[in-house]
């Protein structure tokens, strides 16, 4: 094993050497001294996906209120797509209640010259975007699971893991969600990414790829270990966490991984070894 990176080094303002948790640090060892994208690409194979088709008939519609400056029409056709072309705060209010459109003139016409600036080409570009990759790793997450690489099956949601065999639970974050409340005693309003049961004991997890530092990078992270605030947990708690967070440097991501030696921070590249040794 090569010399981490991070060894000798400590934001804590101490003389003595600073120790990461054991698995954080294989993982960092893996980040920094093997073919660790290589290897990741497995797990989360960025293959960008098609961009998102609008209907000829939804696009004629769009064109038409355009020309015609109806701005009510345009509005109205453009928060039927899944992409609205416009970042604006006021939309996602729009789409949850379309009878607001009528009723908030001001708003329309302000959200209209936004889109008559960008013109119908800027409008068809932005709403036939692909979707960004980073919003679909926890399918990715899974899918990897279902190849069977963890070496153990996966049970169907509808099954239980109150046998005694090791076993990993399968389905969407929110059947995962539901299965944890109901046996770990799991009580955040989210979804989860990973439940298993390894040597008689649940473990539970979040499973994310930090593609860079800072904005909504740190955020997927600051939610990925607020995991470990759930003290009465009758399970064991990880944070299956791969991308730029095993870099050296001053970073906030970095300063907790120091600073939390008690979670249980790894790369999904060593999760096997960890579910086994439990």
């Amino acid at each position: 094993m090569g010399t981490s990176l991070w060894e000798g080094e400590s934001l804590l303002h101490c003389e003595q050497e600073v120790r990461l948790n054991y698995w954080t640090e294989l993982s960092v060892e893996y980040a920094n001294n093997r073919a660790y994208l290589d290897d990741l690409f497995r797990v989360y194979p960025t293959i960008p996906e098609g961009i998102r088709n609008i209907s000829e008939q939804k696009w004629a519609e769009i064109e038409e209120a355009f020309n015609r400056r109806r701005n009510v029409d345009l509005l109205s056709a453009l928060l039927d797509l899944e992409l609205f072309p416009v970042k604006d705060s006021y939309v996602a209010y729009l789409r949850r209640d379309p009878s607001a459109i009528e009723r908030n003139p001001a708003t329309i016409n302000r959200l209209s010259g936004r889109l008559y600036e960008m013109g119908l080409e800027g409008i068809h570009e932005r709403c036939s975007e692909p979707k960004e990759t980073n919003r679909r790793m926890g399918q990715l997450f899974r899918q990897w699971l279902r190849k069977g690489v963890l070496g153990v099956r996966l049970v169907d949601v509808d099954a239980t893991l109150s046998t005694t065999e090791d076993a990993i639970l399968d389905g969407n974050d929110r059947q995962l969600r539901r299965f944890a409340e109901k046996h770990t005693g799991y009580s955040r309003d989210k979804g989860l990414d990973f439940v298993g049961r390894f040597n008689g004991k649940y473990i539970v997890g979040e499973a994310k790829f930090l593609a860079d530092f800072g904005g909504h990078q740190h955020a997927q992270f600051e939610d990925a270990v607020a995991l470990f605030d759930q003290k009465h947990l009758d399970a064991v708690t990880i944070a299956i966490l791969d991308g730029v967070l095993y870099m050296p440097g001053n970073t906030k991501m970095r300063r907790f991984l120091l600073e939390h030696p008690g979670c249980n921070v790894l790369s999904a590249l060593v999760l096997r070894d960890f579910l086994y040794q439990i």
